[in-house]
């Protein structure tokens, strides 16, 4: 009798050989991943965001503008020549979690950074009907109205430099003054304004 014989005849072998098959299958995906650097590695130019952009990208997961933009531009024409150069690995390598996706009710944001003005989104994120009539996109106004908290984005700097997040000491200490004084909405068009900006720079 054959050990394939014997495996389908007898259900503890069946489990373990199946257990070692797909174990062998795993590792032998998996692991290389773990060597592949252009996974991993920051594409030349790529900052961490400053603390600004940092408290905007928080304000956008909040929001949940993620449930209907995505930031991942495939390598496809029709989405390369909509919304420019596809999207690689290594631009997200601070993005803690990156916001890739594939829920489009609203456009792909991956390189809106600096396509619009910054009063194009201020009056976007208040009313988005008033630069786009057919936009279902609902209104964020009270952005303009909350405070950014310097104490918290400095923890959070703290914490991303723990997870390996290039943060000086220079910009840690300088983050309490570059947030004074701004609101939500300044954040998130910080945010908006630099997505995509990384690999422009590299064309």
């Amino acid at each position: 009798m054959s050990l394939q014989q014997k495996a389908e005849k007898n259900v503890g072998w069946l489990i373990v050989l199946t257990f070692l098959v797909v174990s062998v299958g795993g590792i032998v995906q998996i692991v290389p991943l773990f060597f592949q650097t252009s996974t991993t590695e920051a594409v030349a130019g790529l900052r961490p965001h400053s603390p600004l952009q940092l408290v905007g990208r928080d304000v956008y997961v909040r929001e949940g503008c993620y449930t209907c933009h995505s930031q991942m531009i495939r390598p496809f024409r029709s989405e390369t020549e909509r919304y420019g150069h596809y999207s690689v690995a290594g631009e997200f390598v601070f993005d803690r979690p990156f916001q890739w996706g594939s829920k489009r009710t609203g456009p792909d944001l991956a390189r809106v950074g600096g396509r619009y003005s910054d009063d194009w989104h201020r009056v976007h994120l208040i009313n988005p009907r008033d630069v786009v009539p057919e936009s279902i996109m609902p209104g964020y106004p009270w952005l303009r109205d909350n405070a950014v908290d310097a104490n918290s984005t400095i923890r959070k700097m703290l914490v991303l430099r723990t997870l390996g997040h290039p943060y000086s000491e220079e910009d840690i200490r300088g983050a309490q003054t570059s947030v004074a004084g701004k609101t939500e909405m300044d954040a998130v068009i910080a945010y908006l304004q630099s997505l995509g900006t990384s690999i422009k720079t590299r064309r």
